[in-house]
Parts: structure tokens; sequence; C-alpha cells
């Protein structure tokens, strides 16, 4: 009975591996027929050449650039460079200066936003403004839900009483103060208020004093239909913005920066749920602010409520354009807001990491754009399959060898090993964009004396068995219970090592850590569904359980008939009792 589940278990589990096998193959099969998908797994930067992209700093007349803004900024775009699923690049520092983004492919116009845009999301109170469209009314709500543009209609927290559905004119809608001193452009606040609002200096970011006549100057001359107008603007948190909404449809005077973007502590993507808890069909990016944050948007809301419009306009601005000016009717207090809007999910996707992960310290514009050959190119990668190929050969070699026939059971494992390896590497390239490089290539050549190192301690274990004077049918399972266990701890710690150097190191290592990692899971899986079961299958045939002299269990070659005793672990000592070629024999 025990004979014949055993051999059901190896039947099922070889059945499982095929269809696991063919379900990878489909799946490729099907990727690149109906998608993008490659035969070929895809090669790194280093392999196969891509894209250099050299950022520099926009900064206005004086500004320095520090180290630390510099490596900051890096840091944030590698970020958002892994996030965005381009793997395999890499973002140094050159100079005092630029940042240098080298990507293994050629970067769609997504991608280089992602990389150079601020992604700055900052909040200002709307001084005056100027738009053809009405201005958004909010609705009651539990978060506050600015829209990326003024015509779509935004939420607020709990302030949320519908107001007029009144258009601006095109016109300012607040008053013009009279030039000053103490009231140019540049102003920054200062506490000695004047409520007249002529010449004064503005006494926090609401004052109309910081509407100054170059200012009104600076809006009037602004053509939001002109895509190249904002361009070489640079935007001061401490001073008044003349910009326009992200559609050119509306131009605003915003005061300065009430609640910067360093302050979102999250930032989610999703559909919007009602009052009702249903799931909407409008995409929303959920912003969490963090202690400071909340408070100083607390204190904004409890100022700008009393305010006439559009003075109690909160304007979002995202790279220096507006994409939400919600009013308030009540204060904000628990420090969540939405935008929701003309949002597809992949957008707010994208804009939620990039929020998420901060913005840059500074704006970026991109210097040049080139293409780079492959830094080892394809000499080295022949070079590589070269030693791969070596090493297998050699390890089959050995196997033949020392198993004989038995050793084609190790050969044709690492071939299905292989085979899995080749699919599932192909298929992340097209699912996660993952790449093969170097590094990558070298965890896969160390990874064939670990697996072969599996079958080495299975093997061996059915070898004690049989000179413990078991038959091959019971050594096969008692060396299997004993070597699954070796097996597992040694592969758990492989495992462990990639998982460790994946998190900790860098780009060029995480590569070698990957393909060790994964190798590692496949080795379990073929030693588990393939490697045994085999071997279970064959013990019953009689070229193994006779011990033909080429089975690889010759008797006489195992020494079957010494009687030597042999330590057997814990103080236990075993006598092997002699038995004939082709005999069942039993324990001592």
């Amino acid at each position: 009975m025990a004979a014949q589940q055993q051999r059901s278990y190896a039947r099922r589990a070889l059945l499982g591996l095929t269809v696991l096998t063919l379900t990878l193959v489909g799946l490729l099969a099907g990727a690149m027929y109906w998608s993008d998908a490659q035969s070929a797994p895809k090669l790194g930067l280093d392999l196969e050449g891509g894209t250099q992209i050299i950022l520099e700093p926009k900064t206005t007349a004086g500004q320095t650039v520090t180290a630390e803004q510099l490596n900051q900024a890096r840091d944030i775009i590698v970020q958002r460079v892994d996030a965005g699923g381009v793997s395999g690049a890499e973002v140094t520092t050159q100079g005092d200066r630029n940042i240098v983004v080298s990507i293994p492919e050629i970067p769609t116009q997504e991608v280089r936003d992602a990389i150079s845009k601020s992604s700055q999301l900052q909040f200002r109170p709307v001084l005056a403004l100027a738009s053809g469209t009405p201005v958004p009314e909010p609705t009651a709500s539990g978060t506050a839900s600015p829209s990326p543009s003024p015509t779509p209609t935004p939420e607020t927290a709990s302030s949320a009483e519908p107001t007029s559905n009144s258009s601006v004119p095109e016109a300012l809608t607040a008053p013009t103060p009279a030039p000053s001193a103490s009231a140019t452009a540049g102003a920054s606040p200062s506490p000695s208020p004047n409520p007249s609002g002529e010449g004064s200096t503005p006494t926090d970011a609401t004052d109309l004093a910081w509407i100054t006549p170059e200012l009104t100057q600076q809006f009037e001359e602004l053509d939001c239909s002109d895509p190249a107008a904002l361009e070489d603007l640079v935007d001061d948190p401490t001073k008044p913005l003349v910009t326009c909404d992200d559609t050119g449809s509306a131009k605003f005077v915003l005061g300065p920066v009430v609640v910067s973007g360093d302050k979102i502590s999250d930032a989610t993507s999703g559909y919007r749920t009602n009052q009702q808890g249903a799931v909407t069909n409008e995409v929303e990016i959920a912003l969490t602010l963090n202690g400071e944050g909340a408070e100083q948007y607390a204190d904004i809301s409890r100022t700008m409520v009393a305010l006439p419009e559009p003075q109690n306009q909160l304007a979002a601005t995202l790279d220096s354009r507006v994409i939400v000016a919600p009013r308030f009717n009540e204060a904000i207090l628990d420090g969540r807001a939405s935008i929701t809007g003309g949002f597809t999910l992949e957008e707010a996707r994208s804009l939620s990491d990039q929020l998420k992960f901060g913005a840059l310290p500074l704006s970026f514009i991109e210097q040049t754009s080139i293409d780079i050959s492959p830094t080892l190119g394809s000499e080295q990668l022949r070079y590589g399959f070269i030693a791969g190929a070596i090493g297998l050969f050699l390890v089959f070699v050995y196997s033949l060898l020392q198993y004989r026939v038995l050793g084609l059971v190790t050969v044709a494992s690492i071939v299905v090993a292989g085979l899995l390896t080749y699919l599932a590497i192909t298929i992340l390239g097209w699912s996660h964009n993952y790449r093969l490089d170097m590094a990558g290539v070298t965890g896969l050549i160390v990874a064939i004396g670990f697996t072969a190192d599996s079958f080495i301690v299975y093997f061996e274990r059915i070898r004690d068995e049989l000179r413990d004077g078991r038959s091959l049918g019971a050594a096969v399972e008692t060396g299997w219970n004993r070597a699954k266990r070796t097996i597992l701890v040694a592969d758990g710690v492989n495992f462990l090592a990639a998982a460790v150097l994946y998190a900790l190191a860098s780009s060029s290592v995480r590569g070698f850590a990957f393909t060790l990692g994964l190798t590692t899971l496949i080795d379990l899986l073929i030693v588990f569904w393939f490697t045994h079961p085999v071997v279970s299958l064959l013990a019953r045939r009689p070229f193994f359980r006779d011990g033909h002299p080429w089975s690889g269990l010759d008797p006489k070659r195992l020494a079957l008939h010494s009687a030597k005793p042999r330590y057997a672990g814990r103080g236990r000592v075993t006598t092997p009792a002699p038995v004939a070629a082709g005999t069942e024999g039993g324990v001592a």
C-alpha cells in the first residue's frame, strides 16, 4: 500500500510540474501574440545600452545648489524610477549641480516627466483669478477633494454648503493696491498689518497687499493658452505666484505657500467611495498630512472660511500649475484631502507615487538626452554564457562519473530548472519590466552549483541507506525524508542571503540577489516535484532495483557486503547485514 501511495504521489508531482511549465509557456506565447512580450529576457543597461538623461537644476539668480539638495533629489528620483517599473536604471550625480539618469530603454514622455518634475504639491490661497468658466462648488464630504481643473466639481471636508454658481469675469477679482516700496512682488509677509491694502506690507498669505502693480502687469501679460508660458517660472514658496490652471483655461494670483508638499505623509490612489459607501468610477488621490501639516491646514481653513470670494478658495498647485481651487465653507481639521477629477487610474498612481516619495527639493530641466552603448556588451555576455556552459558541462560530467545512469536525473533536473528560470525571467521582463544584467547572469551561474548540491545531498543519503542494508525502495524514501530537511535549510539560508542583499545592496548587486533568490525557489520546486518523484519511479525498475553496475547503485561499489560498523549518530553504531545483489535487504 505504501509503495502504491508513493507512486501515486510521484505521478501527481510530475503532472503538476508539467501543468506549471505548460502554463508558463502558454502565458508567454499569449503575451507575445496579444501584447508586447519578447521571446527572450530583456537585457539591462550594461548589456544592451539605453538612454542617458542629464538634469540641470533650475534656480533663481544668486541661488546655490547644495550637495544635500542634490543627494536628496537623486534619492527621490531613484524611488520614482523604481516605482514606475523601470528596472536596472542608474541615477548618479555629476559635479556639484547635475543629476545623470541612465535608463535601459527609450523612455516615454511619462517616464521623463516622472523623473524630472518637481511634483511639489503646494497649497496657496487664491488672491485673484480670471476665468471664463464657473468656479468649482464643493459638496459635502468627509475629505477635502480638489479636482484637476477649475471646471470639474471638487469636494471639501464638511465645509460643504454649495455656493452660487457664478462665472468669474475676465478681470482681476481682487483690488489692486497702489505701488509701494514695501509691497513689491518680491516682498515677504510681515507682522505689521494695514487694513486699507494701500502701500502696506502683507500680514499673512491671504492679504491682498501681495498684489502689486508689478504682479498685476505680470498677470495681464500671462498667456495661459501658450504651453511654454510657464517654462521659465521659478516657484518661490515665500512669494506670491501668477500662474495658470493645468488646462490653460484660467489664471490666478496666489499668495505664498501655507502648506507645503513635504507635509504629506502618505498618498494613495484608487476609485472614490461616495457618502453611501459605494465605490464610484471616479479616480481620486487621497492625501494624508502629518501633524504639522494638518495643523497648518486647519489654521488656514479657519482664516479663509470668513473671507469673500475668491479669497475663500485654497489652490493646490502641482509644479506651479493650479490643479484645483475649492472654496472653504467650514474649517477642515482632520488633515485629510483628496484630489479627484480628470485622472486616469495610471495617472493617479504615478502622481501618488511621486507625492508619497516627496517632491524634489529643486526643479530640473532636461539638459541633454543621448543614446548610450552597453558598458559590457554582447562580447561579455557571450563570455558569461560560455562560463555557464562550462559549469553545466562539468556538473554533467561529474554526475555521470559519480552516479552513472542515475546522474542523468541530475542532468534532466538542471535542464528543467533552466527552462523554468528562462520562462520566469522572460515573463517578468514583460509583466514587471525586469531586465537581466551581468550581475544577474552571475547569479544564474552560481545557482548551478547550489542546484547540484541538492541532488548530491539526496543521492548520497540514498547510498547511506543502502549501506545500512535497506532495499532501494526503502532507501529512496528514508533518504528523502532525511535529505529534504538538509535541502530546505540550505536553500533557506541562500534565500535569506538573497533577500538581505536585495533589500540592502545597491542596484548593481540587486540583479545578482534577485536571480539567486529566484533560482533558489526553482531549485526547491524541482527537487520536490521532479527529482524525488523521478527517483521514486526509477527505484521500481529492475535496472536500478537489482543494482546494475551502470545504475550508480551497484552493491559492490557501495560495499554493501562490508560488515564494518558505522557511526549512526547520537552514540549509535550500526553493523550492516550482508545483502546479495538483487535481494531485498533489511536494517541491521
